[in-house]
């Protein structure tokens, strides 16, 4: 059984309150905020039973409200980059801020990580729903979002539902920062990752997909068994990991993902209904921000796993589609599955 509580966690400017609900069930407990369907805090057992906070992000509103790089928040309406920030729909171009060098990231500069949503208590947990106007950040349309999050027994659930008055594209997610050993962790060097994925998604110098197709085999993008984070990165020679990966296209739920913590015994493992999924190594923080009890987040401390639609697919036709129609309704859900070995 899991109990859902909630108080006060801050006040906008303006005076708008921001609530604060807790999930708790015998092996999890998670708490979101309004403002930006932001997960602040998630705390799981390690193989001694004992609880540690998994997530980066900060111990008070002031934190997400000041610019940081989308800690546990909501991303919309399209998640991940749009190349030079442009896009055609039913031929008529629209223009969204350039915000990520030459292109557009993550919804533009107040994306759904940025407004106050409107929260209802479900069974297990909690749903969030906003409406983002027509022309909002330059999108088209306007689009009715509900996100839910349940926690039930060990497994964490996150489902995205939109419906549109007009053509749009949509893709969301959510953008948790994991570490299993738990804050103040500098690294993620004794973490091993295996993801599920045949193909992946070679990028231009700003990151945007170059609308190749790659196979992983023979390369070191291939993650198909469980290697070491740290190790993997120092044979790509790269700034580290920041790539989709491609998974079957099917609305049916699969298993995409898994991380294993050895000294904690922490298992994550990750199941969607989304065609892709966006293996980040945090390659761009820089021990700048100060987090939760004063811990410091360093490049390479956490990972993402965003479970989403291809970047840039709105200008690449050979990708998964990503329009939403007058008429339909986007309906996607990730799981987050927490254990121990």
């Amino acid at each position: 059984m899991t109990s859902v509580t909630s108080d006060v966690y801050g006040s906008l400017p303006g005076g708008h309150r921001v609530r604060r609900f807790r999930l708790q069930s015998e092996s999890v407990k998670v708490e979101i905020i309004s403002f930006g369907c932001i997960i602040t805090c998630l705390e799981t057992k390690d193989r001694h039973g004992h609880f540690s906070d998994i997530v980066l992000g900060f111990d008070d509103l002031e934190g997400y409200t000041n610019k940081h790089p989308y800690f546990g928040a909501v991303i919309g309406r399209v998640a991940n980059r749009i190349a030079k920030g442009t896009f055609t729909v039913d031929g008529k171009d629209y223009l969204l801020p350039i915000n990520n060098g030459p292109n557009s990231i993550h919804g533009g500069l107040k994306g759904f990580d940025k407004v106050l949503w409107t929260p209802e208590v479900v069974e297990n947990g909690v749903k969030f729903s906003y409406t983002s106007g027509d022309g909002e950040e330059g999108y088209p349309g306007e689009l009715n979002i509900w996100v839910t999050y349940t926690l039930v027994g060990n497994e964490l659930v996150l489902n995205y539902k939109a419906q549109t008055n007009k053509t749009t594209p949509v893709n969301l997610t959510n953008h948790s920062y994991f570490n299993l050993a738990g804050q103040r962790s500098p690294n993620f060097n004794d973490h091993e990752i295996s993801i599920d994925a045949e193909h992946y998604l070679p990028v231009d110098d700003t990151m945007i997909p170059t609308g190749d197709i790659n196979p992983v085999e023979g390369t070191n993008f291939d993650l198909r068994k469980p290697v070491n984070v740290e190790s993997q990165i120092a044979k790509l020679q790269e700034n580290g990991f920041d790539h989709n990966y491609c998974l079957k296209e099917s609305q049916k739920e699969q298993t995409c993902a898994r991380v294993y913590h050895k000294p904690s015994g922490r298992v994550l493992s990750v199941r969607t209904t989304k065609p892709g999924i966006q293996f980040y190594t945090a390659n761009f923080l820089d021990g700048s921000l100060k987090g939760k009890g004063g811990a410091v987040y360093p490049k390479h401390s956490a990972f993402c796993l965003e479970t989403q639609a291809w970047p840039d697919a709105v200008n690449k036709h050979q990708f998964p589609n990503i329009l939403l129609h007058c008429g339909e309704e986007y309906n996607q859900t990730t799981w987050f599955v927490f254990s121990v070995e």
